[in-house]
């Protein structure tokens, strides 16, 4: 049951911890710098904690996409769940103004990919279960 969990939830649910203040306050907490590495090339790499939320939102894009090529009966739940987050993370983005935020609406793109690509990879992998004599 919890394989039908769509990973996604974790970023959203780490976005509105975000917007209530556990990681910091101010007027926008994703401009927090995290750490910085002095390159090289004299360059500073930095990286901030909306930084942060996007590649942990890819970290788990990716294994919702190694899971969305699963033909088992989950994975039907596990797309309409990831559609549903999609969702709520559209209908928090018009209407939350802390979600009037770069670092969300990329999120919410990385959520309406994974449930297309998920429905994508369903049906192309669907195809090749049919076996006709």
């Amino acid at each position: 049951m919890f394989g039908a969990i769509p990973l996604l939830i974790v970023p959203f649910v780490l976005y509105n911890l975000g917007l209530l203040g556990i990681f910091g306050g101010g007027d926008d907490p994703w401009a927090t710098e995290i750490f910085s590495v002095h390159m090289m090339s004299g360059g500073v790499f930095s990286m901030t904690l909306g930084d942060l939320m996007v590649l942990i939102g890819l970290i788990f894009f990716f294994a919702e996409m190694v899971k969305s090529t699963r033909t088992t009966n989950a994975s039907i739940m596990d797309h309409l769940l990831s559609t549903f987050v999609f969702v709520a993370f559209l209908v928090e983005f018009l209407l939350v103004k802390g979600a009037a935020h770069s670092v969300f609406f990329t999120l919410m793109v990385i959520a309406l990919i994974d449930v297309l690509a998920g429905f994508a990879v369903s049906m192309r992998s669907a195809s090749r279960d049919i076996n006709l004599n």
